[in-house]
C-alpha cells in the first residue's frame, strides 16, 4: 500500500480530455496539470472571473504532501515514525480517522501500519529472497491498526518500531481537498484527477457529465495504448481505482501475485481481483476501500458491500478457469454508459 507501489494506477483510470477546458464555449473552463505525491494530476473547473486558481490547488497539495508525505523528512508522518514529538495537523487527523474506520470494517485488510511490512519486501518485491517466516513473525508485532492510536492530538504507539504509510489513501484525500478548495472559491463544476483518483462535481464545459474511462486488465495496455473496459459518466461522485496487473512478480508454481502487502500475514495477497474501482461520496473513502478490496477477493469484498450502502464498486477479476470476469454493483450500473465485453 506504499505510494511507490501505487503510482502506476494512475493508467488504470482514462480522464477523458474531452476535457473540456480547451474548448471556447459560453463557458471558461481552464485546465490546470503538473505533478505531485510521484504522480501527475489533471484538473478542470469552471472558473469565476476566468480565474486560473492553479497557485492555489498546488498549495492546497503541498499542505496535504507536508502532512503525509512519508518521503518528505519534516511532514508530519515522518516525524511520527521517527518518534518525534509531533502535533498533528487538521489533514492528517483526517486521514488517520477514516483508515481506523476502514480498518474496523475491512478487518485490518486496510491499515496503515503495513509501512514495515511493505518496506521489508521493497518495491516490486526486490527483496522476496530474503523474505523467511521468521522474519514475517517479528513484522507482526510490528504491524496492526490496533496498535496505534489517536490521543489528545497525538499517536501513541504500543511499539515504536511501528511506522505508519497513509499512501493508500493520500491521493484521495488530496482530491477531496483540492475540490474542497475550488468550492471555496465558488468553483461549481469541476473535476479534480490525481493518479487516477476523481472527484467529479457538476457539469462539463458540454453541459454534460464528466466522463471517465477504466482501462481493460491487460499487462500488455500500457499508457501509450489504452484499451478500455468501461466509460462512466459522473456527476457529484468520487472514485478510485486499484490493480495488480502492472505491478507483480511470478511465484515458483508459475502465479501472478499481486503487489498489495496483506497487512495480516505479511505476504503479498494472493487474490483473484486484477482491478477494483470504487465510488463513494468522497474520494478518501473510495481510495481505502480499493486498496482493501485488492486484499481482500471477489467473495469477501462483495460481503463488505452488503454492510457500507455508500459504496459502489465495479471489480475485473479471474475466475476458477482464469477467463476475466466482472463484478458490478447494482449501483454502479446507472454510471455506466458503456461496458465493454
Amino acid at each position: 500500500m506504499k505510494l511507490k507501489n501505487k503510482i502506476f494506477h494512475f493508467s488504470i483510470l482514462i480522464v477523458f480530455l474531452l476535457l473540456s477546458g480547451c474548448q471556447n464555449n459560453n463557458k471558461k473552463y481552464i485546465h490546470n496539470k503538473g505533478d505531485i505525491f510521484g504522480t501527475s494530476y489533471h484538473i478542470t473547473y469552471e472558473s469565476p472571473n476566468n480565474k486560473d486558481l492553479q497557485k492555489g490547488i498546488e498549495s492546497t497539495l503541498e499542505k496535504v504532501n507536508n502532512s503525509l508525505s512519508p518521503f518528505k523528512p519534516h511532514s508530519i508522518i515522518s516525524h511520527i515514525n521517527q518518534n518525534k514529538d509531533t502535533l498533528l495537523d487538521k489533514e492528517f487527523t483526517s486521514v488517520f480517522n477514516k483508515a481506523m474506520e476502514v480498518s474496523k470494517m475491512t478487518n485490518g485488510a486496510f491499515d496503515i501500519t503495513v509501512a514495515p511490512m511493505v518496506n521489508t519486501w521493497g518495491f516490486g518485491f526486490k527483496n522476496k529472497e530474503k523474505i523467511t517466516p521468521k522474519k514475517i513473525d517479528s513484522l507482526k508485532q510490528l504491524v496492526g491498526y490496533q496498535k496505534i492510536k489517536l490521543v489528545n492530538g497525538k499517536i501513541i504507539k504500543e511499539n515504536k518500531k511501528t511506522m505508519l504509510d497513509c499512501s493508500a489513501i493520500a491521493k484521495g484525500f488530496a482530491c477531496d481537498k483540492a475540490g474542497e478548495y475550488l468550492k471555496k472559491e465558488g468553483c461549481i463544476n469541476y473535476m479534480v484527477e490525481i493518479g487516477g483518483e476523481v472527484v467529479a462535481r457538476g457539469v462539463n464545459d458540454k453541459n454534460e457529465n464528466w466522463r471517465i474511462g477504466i482501462s481493460r486488465p491487460d499487462d500488455n495496455n500500457f499508457f501509450d495504448d489504452q484499451k478500455l473496459k468501461a466509460i462512466l459518466s459522473l456527476k457529484n461522485k468520487a472514485l478510485a481505482t486499484s490493480g495488480n496487473y502492472r505491478n507483480y512478480y511470478i511465484d515458483e508454481d508459475g502465479k501472478k501475485v499481486t503487489h498489495e502487502i496483506n497487512p495480516i500475514t505479511g505476504y503479498p495477497a494472493r487474490q483473484n481481483m486484477l482491478s477494483t474501482t470504487v465510488l463513494s461520496n468522497d474520494c478518501m473513502t473510495a481510495d481505502a476501500y480499493a486498496t482493501a478490496f485488492m486484499v481482500m477477493g471477489l467473495d469477501n469484498s462483495i460481503k463488505i458491500l452488503k454492510q457500507n450502502k455508500d459504496l459502489e464498486v465495479y471489480f475485473i477479476y479471474s475466475d476458477k478457469n482464469l477467463k476475466t470476469r466482472t463484478y458490478i454493483s447494482d449501483g454502479f450500473k446507472k454510471f455506466l454508459i458503456k461496458d465493454y465485453k
